[in-house]
């Protein structure tokens, strides 16, 4: 009898034990190996096709051109390593708030915020998109640029295109993501290893004399950076691949700096394999560089270069658009946005109205817009929260030395990049000042007074407009809160 009640004691122990919740942790997978891959595939996208146009009308020379995608590179390494020290010190999740959170308070953490959901994100979106538009139109429109009323209508069909089919379904989403991902690295091993040969017969012409041209200026500088680095963008989201690494300690850093000087060669090498077929001059006229570089080398298969870079552009839009819309959706639900913005789609279980809305603001972007003019304006906005929260870690090292360091890179790198970004931020202000930084420091501090009406003081009036719009399209996009969503 004793032995029965035992029996079923520890039977009943076990039910118990199995009907507790169960934890899943990450599981430290990646190696050295996979980290350096994510980060290529990371950075890699559409900016290497259409910022060496713009760094050469910075430069005005091939040699000053190729020190700058040089430097992009070696600047982004030094922010991802200060990136990495932030992100093993504070290890919560959502980019830069948790640190300017940690480092200045609320309202610097929020105009992040505010300014990735406004500014750095729809815009850069539009960047990839009008990107797309240009070398899908140009094969069409063969010695001559295409018109910009064509190139504005492929863009905005481009943004309708991908953020239907992220509204529509996760997986669709991730499938599309996944046959793109390819095209890229396909695309650039192509130009590079052309260029390699072309390099070994002996077109070396277009080299000589490479430093000969105007005296740069400051401005022109800061612009030519502007543009090599919106290439680099990316580098600042590697250290969310920490909890996944084997000893990340040792694997993070390694991987960083491998990973954007492969990034930098590949960069300079796709620079050097265009000024093999073509001089400054004829890549400074090309509507499309790539595709110009396909009809010189490739012909009669040079159309697989105008398909293989609309593959690779509409793959990182819809990369940007995946991941951007989740960022309106966390921050709605955090209360910084319209709570409409946070509810789940019942039918698609996906963020729809967030995916919406960042499509919508990114084709407001296109109309006025053109490429150069935005990644200026992206770049600044971006540019300025990189120095403000690298210049948080140096605050931190004074104000919060009791935080765990795992990753402590030497205090003369955050305090360069610092610098440096105050450069990139104020230059081209001072030496070439433009319409687009005004309107980009107008945007970021009008996120002030959503913050006080909204966030900090929750007037009532606030919250009475935003209830009945929050209602009707609650009805209107059959959407429910997520905590309501179907499992």
């Amino acid at each position: 009898m004793e032995e029965a009640n035992l029996r079923k004691r520890r039977e009943e122990e076990k039910s118990m034990q199995s009907n507790e919740p169960k934890t899943t942790n990450l599981q430290k997978e990646l190696g050295l190996f996979s980290g350096i891959c994510i980060i290529v595939g990371t950075i890699i996208g559409s900016g290497i096709f259409i910022s060496p146009k713009s760094v050469l009308s910075n430069t005005e020379a091939v040699g000053p051109s190729l020190i700058v995608w040089a430097a992009c590179g070696i600047l982004a390494t030094l922010g991802a390593l200060c990136f990495a020290e932030l992100g093993t010190m504070i290890t919560k999740s959502g980019g830069e708030y948790p640190y300017l959170m940690e480092a200045f308070g609320p309202i610097p953490a929020y105009l992040f915020s505010w300014t990735s959901l406004f500014v750095t994100k729809p815009s850069s979106f539009a960047i990839i998109c009008l990107s797309f538009s240009e070398y899908v139109s140009a094969p069409f429109y063969s010695g001559c640029n295409p018109p910009q009323i064509v190139v504005k209508c492929l863009a905005a069909a481009a943004i309708l295109l991908i953020t239907i089919v992220n509204a529509l379904s996760v997986r669709l989403g991730s499938y599309v993501q996944n046959v793109f991902t390819a095209a890229k690295l396909v695309i650039v091993a192509i130009i590079i290893i052309s260029g390699l040969v072309l390099l070994a017969q002996g077109n070396t012409r277009n080299f000589e004399n490479s430093f000969e041209g105007p005296k740069l200026s400051v401005g022109a500088i800061s612009l030519a950076f502007y543009n090599g680095l919106w290439a680099y963008d990316g580098w600042n989201q590697l250290n969310y691949i920490t909890e996944e690494l084997k000893n990340p300690f040792r694997n993070l850093p390694l991987a960083i700096i491998i990973g954007i000087l492969l990034v930098t060669g590949c960069y300079i090498l796709m620079n050097v394999s265009y000024f093999t077929v073509m001089t400054a001059t004829e890549l400074l006229q090309s509507q499309a560089v790539a595709v110009t570089f396909g009809d010189r080398v490739l012909y009669p298969a040079s159309w697989v270069v105008p398909l293989f870079v609309a593959f690779s552009t509409i793959g990182a839009a819809n990369g940007t658009c995946f991941t951007s819309g989740r960022l309106v959706y966390v921050a709605s639900r955090e209360g910084h946005m319209l709570k409409v913005l946070s509810y789940v789609s019942v039918k698609r279980l996906t963020p729809a109205p967030a995916i919406i809305f960042y499509g919508i603001i990114a084709t407001i972007y296109i109309i006025p817009g053109d490429i150069n003019s935005l990644v200026n304006y992206f770049s600044f906005a971006a540019w300025l929260f990189y120095g403000l929260t690298i210049f948080g870690l140096i605050v931190m090292r004074f104000t919060r030395k009791e935080l765990e360091r795992p990753i402590k890179v030497p205090i003369f790198i955050p305090i360069l990049v610092t610098l440096l970004s105050v450069f990139l931020v104020l230059a081209p202000i001072i030496t070439q000042p433009a319409w687009e930084y005004l309107y980009c420091v107008l945007f970021i501090l009008s996120g002030l007074l959503f913050y006080f009406l909204f966030v900090h003081y929750k007037f009532r009036w606030a919250q009475k407009i935003s209830r009945p719009l929050t209602m009707h399209l609650q009805m209107l996009m059959e959407v429910v809160p997520p905590e309501e969503a179907p499992e």
